[in-house]
């Protein structure tokens, strides 16, 4: 049975916390999301955004139901928030996507409010459910279900724009050469560009894509640390503006 309790050293080393401020730290609960790539809500709250100087501020806020995360309320301080997640302070409307960072790992960054509702979301798995339908499994724990003509035509490592309101597919992008790919894990964490060679092997996410940025720097990853992100360019954004190059309190 899992630990209920996350000590300090423990934590992910990319947490924004001091190992030895205190003991403990915020477990994330058990969700969408796995504990090495998510930040519990109350830690995005309190030392991310900084709308709270204290842990209890910081569920005082959630419990009011003041923060939406992929325009759901949520309540509980302990919500794993991941990748490509988007948060809204709901007094304020400001509104920011959860996304890869070099140093960081996982940053949110400020988008419009037109884009709440959209969401990038990559194919880990599709299976076959009744009635002849295909459903789509999601990086995020969404599941979509589609006819089996409309279904067949996704493949598992790509990626679809997914209306969080209506939760349906928008658009979609494969993995394959030419499109444009994101690096979400590994040292290369943040690096973005197109796709120029991939390379398979019998385990098909052990292969090795190589992508080039806008700067003209080629970086090496292994397929299953990229995310699929649009074409000729990103289906949402995936940079901050320029005039904006922190996020509250920083």
């Amino acid at each position: 049975m899992p630990r209920r309790h996350l000590r300090r050293y423990q934590a992910p080393e990319w947490w924004p916390i001091y190992t030895k401020e205190t003991t403990w730290a915020v477990r994330p609960s058990p969700g969408p999301h796995p504990l090495g790539s998510s930040l519990p809500l109350a830690m995005l709250v309190r030392d991310v955004l900084r709308y709270a100087k204290t842990l209890r501020e910081a569920r005082y806020v959630i419990g009011k139901g003041l923060i939406k995360v992929d325009g759901v309320v949520r309540r509980n301080y302990k919500f794993p928030v991941g990748l490509m997640d988007v948060i809204e302070i709901v007094p304020t409307g400001e509104v920011y996507r959860m996304m890869p960072h070099p140093t960081k790992f996982l940053w949110p960054i400020p988008i419009g409010k037109e884009e709440a509702r959209y969401k990038l979301c990559r194919i880990e798995n599709k299976t076959m459910v009744k009635g002849g339908q295909i459903q789509l499994n999601l990086h995020d724990g969404r599941n979509i279900q589609l006819p089996y003509e409309e279904g067949s035509k996704y493949s598992t490592l790509g990626s679809v724009l997914v209306d969080l309101e209506e939760n349906r597919v928008l658009d979609s992008v494969k993995l394959e050469v030419g499109a444009l790919g994101l690096v979400v894990n590994g040292r290369n964490v943040g690096y973005y560009g197109k796709i120029t060679e991939m390379i398979q092997t019998h385990i098909r996410r052990m292969g090795t894509a190589v992508i080039v940025t806008e700067d003209g720097k080629e970086v090496r990853t292994i397929i299953d640390y990229l995310f699929v992100i649009g074409r000729e360019k990103p289906l949402v954004t995936i940079t901050p503006p320029k005039e904006t190059t922190q996020v509250q309190g920083q």
